[in-house]
């Protein structure tokens, strides 16, 4: 495999660290605190770990087509790699994208949620 397409472990989301379940997923927005921006909303929610903050995305198909809808989740992921340390911890997130976020370059969308979080 080239070098630019391997992943470091410290730059792989481990599966411990992605909210995967629906059960999660519902908690989560039923408990959650919702911050809301242009192209995306965060609801967080005290995680069942102290310590260890989670992420879930929710792209619906009104983003766009599959395509765009798998390049807003991998700028997502790529922010919350980067951005991990500034966030408290111990929180589940999902990050809910909405139409026009596939049209936002990575520094836009990570400038956006980096508001929304704070």
């Amino acid at each position: 495999m080239p070098d630019h397409l391997s992943r470091t472990g410290s730059e792989r989301l481990r599966r411990r660290e992605r909210l995967r379940s629906s059960k999660d997923f519902r908690r989560v927005n039923r408990t959650g605190r919702r911050s809301s921006g242009r192209h995306f909303v965060i609801v967080s929610a005290k995680g069942r770990e102290p310590g260890l903050t989670r992420l879930g995305l929710a792209v619906s198909r009104r983003v766009g087509n599959a395509v765009q809808r798998n390049r807003v989740k991998r700028r997502v992921r790529s922010w919350f790699r980067r951005e991990r340390g500034n966030v408290p911890e111990g929180l589940d997130l999902v990050v809910i994208a909405r139409r026009g976020a596939a049209d936002r370059s990575g520094s836009e969308v990570a400038a956006e949620l980096r508001g929304l979080v704070e």
